[in-house]
């Protein structure tokens, strides 16, 4: 697995340097850096993602669900815990709670030297904190409505996996900021995600089902953020009838979110 990680790392250096050769037009880290975090768009039409690509995701929540009342599903389920305790009983790592949030490093990191993905830094982050929260919101209900018990014994938290979810998230979300720019990334992001699914159920924390039931949300949920955030991000930034652009935008100081208004006079 380090072997996997180490050639995945220098794949994505070497894309990286690729890219960067490539831009005739790059500029200074502090020109980057400016441009990424103050440039807030005008508007946000590139963001649309096509509605057909939710099919594919949708897919693995169904089949995860199914395993609630289709007997052969679930006993596949059992099949491939009693594999993992047959040939892995001592497995045990906790290297997943990192997997998951490398997508979303990279993404940060690939814009603070200079490649550019498709949104700029206050985009991106509301599209990274709207698929969180749909995410979020989704599993942690249904965790409560299914009770399953986990196959460790642990509690009745089981599906969908909530790390499995996250890091699909995470991979659709460096695919979505960057599948242009290099198919690679998309792979690294999505075998990032891979890894955290196995390393789920090799951990016993979760059945086959509920990890496959965690990629379909995770996925759903940016690839939906994708879809209805344009709408929103037009909502709140706008120009009036007399060619005043205005907008609102989140804020957080001092422990305290709030809304800040800006209209150009």
């Amino acid at each position: 697995m380090k072997k996997i990680i180490f050639a995945l790392f220098c794949l994505l250096a070497f894309e990286a340097n690729a890219q960067i050769i490539k831009d005739t037009t790059k500029k200074k880290l502090g020109d980057t850096i400016k441009k990424d975090l103050l440039t807030a768009p005008d508007t946000v039409k590139k963001l649309h993602s096509n509605p057909r690509s939710l099919i594919a995701p949708a897919v693995l929540v169904a089949y995860g669900a199914s395993s609630f009342f289709i007997k052969p599903v679930r006993n596949l389920d059992f099949y491939i815990h009693g594999k993992y305790e047959r040939y892995t009983p001592n497995f045990n790592t906790n290297a997943e709670s990192y997997f998951l949030f490398a997508p979303v490093v990279i993404v940060y990191g690939l814009n603070m030297v200079g490649i550019e993905g498709k949104n700029v830094f206050i985009d991106r982050t509301a599209l990274l904190g709207l698929s969180a929260g749909i995410l979020g919101v989704t599993e942690l209900s249904l965790k409560h409505v299914t009770h399953r018990l986990r196959p460790n014994l642990a509690d009745y938290y089981s599906f969908p996996s909530g790390h499995t979810g996250a890091a699909f998230l995470a991979a659709e979300f460096l695919a979505q900021e960057y599948s242009e720019k290099s198919p690679v990334y998309t792979v690294i992001g999505y075998t990032f995600a891979v890894t955290t699914g196995i390393f789920r159920m090799a951990n016993r924390d979760h059945w086959f089902s509920d990890v496959v039931a965690g990629a379909g949300f995770g996925i759903l949920s940016t690839k939906a953020a994708y879809l209805i955030y344009p709408y929103i991000r037009n909502a709140l930034t706008h120009t009036d009838k007399q060619g005043r652009k205005a907008m609102v935008m989140p804020t957080y100081q001092d422990g305290v979110p709030g809304l800040a208004f800006a209209m150009q006079l």
